[in-house]
């Protein structure tokens, strides 16, 4: 199959509850499907583009008019080769529909790792938010159906009722859950270490994105001893990560819709890997068309895949795909959600507007 027919779809999903990103009350999640079709109509392929508000720059709007100029252009498209300047949903969503399409053509997994090893399970971990109470009543639930890793959101706007959380979950749960701390770069320095100085000694694994200021990450470290994981840091100054001490962090967090593509995400999976750190592949509360190509990453890229933050499914009324998107005991099963994730309930998506302009286009996508 040398061609592809490209179809674009919108989507809208309700969240379970109102969602705050970096300020802002979101209560709908917005994507773009972008559909891969085959001349001869034997195989389709799926990607999804998702930009959040407050988390990318880009605009729904934005990502879908670049889409349109892209394709307009009528150019040979490859995952390697794929204009530098697009953005990084963009990216992220044209790499996920053409590896999913070689995938379809060749009758087998992608495969993303030189040794095909592909992890047969992977543990989440249950995201906590809200006040002491309704943290509590989560956690509770949670490990009930068997997580045994958390991951709380701190908030310097709600610094009291963070270390009232941490205190109460380490006096529930002890040494029996691992604790992650999700900051978000909303903590000064001297915020950072008096919160630290707060909690119980040994109650969390390590903080996300704990200081205003990235570079004192090490500094942090050296006076706290807690262990720090990169988030956006990885996509607003990548150069930090040669000048942070390696011993000072714990993680790397790895959303690709945000990092920029798969392949990026693969780069710094690597480099996780080399660097003896976890690599937490996380979403952005993407449909599950994104979660389990996310699954089958962080399957593939370590013998021993971290907790990963991919639970956030949870908070979606409803998915794209015809088997929904859902753990099992608290683990994923990545071969068995990545050849569910490829099959779309088309009835839950409307084509664009513009389609019917781009309907007679071909685009010839290399082997």
């Amino acid at each position: 199959m040398n061609a592809s027919h490209v179809v674009l779809y919108r989507y809208a999903i309700p969240f379970t509850e109102p969602i705050t990103v970096k300020g802002q009350r979101l209560v709908l999640r917005e994507g773009i499907i972008l559909a891969l079709k085959s001349v001869d109509g034997k195989h389709i392929a799926y990607g999804e583009i998702a930009p959040l508000p407050r988390l990318h720059q880009e605009t729904l709007q934005s990502a879908e008019a670049q889409l349109v100029e892209l394709f307009s252009k009528r150019e040979a498209l490859t995952p390697g080769m794929l204009p530098k300047k697009l953005y990084p949903s963009v990216r992220t969503g044209l790499e996920m529909a053409m590896i999913n399409r070689e995938a379809a053509i060749s009758g087998t997994l992608p495969s993303f790792s030189e040794n095909e090893h592909v992890a047969k399970q992977i543990p989440l971990n249950a995201l906590l938010f809200g006040d002491t109470p309704l943290v509590m009543q989560r956690a509770e639930k949670y490990f009930d159906l068997g997580y045994r890793t958390f991951k709380l959101k701190v908030s310097a706007n709600s610094i009291t009722n963070s270390i009232n959380s941490i205190r109460e979950l380490h006096r529930t749960f002890g040494g029996t859950v691992e604790l992650r701390l999700d900051a978000n770069q909303s903590l000064s320095f001297d915020e950072a270490i008096s919160f630290a100085k707060q909690i119980p000694t040994g109650s969390v694994a390590y903080i996300e994105e704990p200081l205003q200021q990235a570079e004192r990450i090490g500094e942090f470290y050296a006076k706290t001893g807690i262990y720090s994981a990169l988030d956006e840091t990885l996509w607003q100054k990548p150069e930090l990560l040669a000048t942070i001490p390696e011993a000072s962090l714990a993680a790397l967090i790895l959303k690709p819709n945000r990092l920029g593509g798969i392949s990026a995400a693969l780069h710094f999976a690597r480099y996780a890997r080399e660097k003896n750190l976890l690599a937490v592949f996380s979403s952005a509360f993407e449909s599950g068309i994104s979660l389990s190509f996310y699954t089958l990453l962080a399957a593939s890229t370590a013998t021993k895949p971290a907790a990963c933050g991919l639970d956030t499914y949870r908070y979606l009324q409803h998915d794209l795909l015809e088997t929904p998107f859902e753990a099992e005991n608290a683990h994923l099963d990545p071969q068995k959600l990545y050849r569910n994730g490829v099959k779309v309930r088309l009835r839950s998506l409307r084509r664009t507007s513009w389609r019917e302009e781009l309907s007679p286009v071909t685009h010839s996508v290399a082997e």
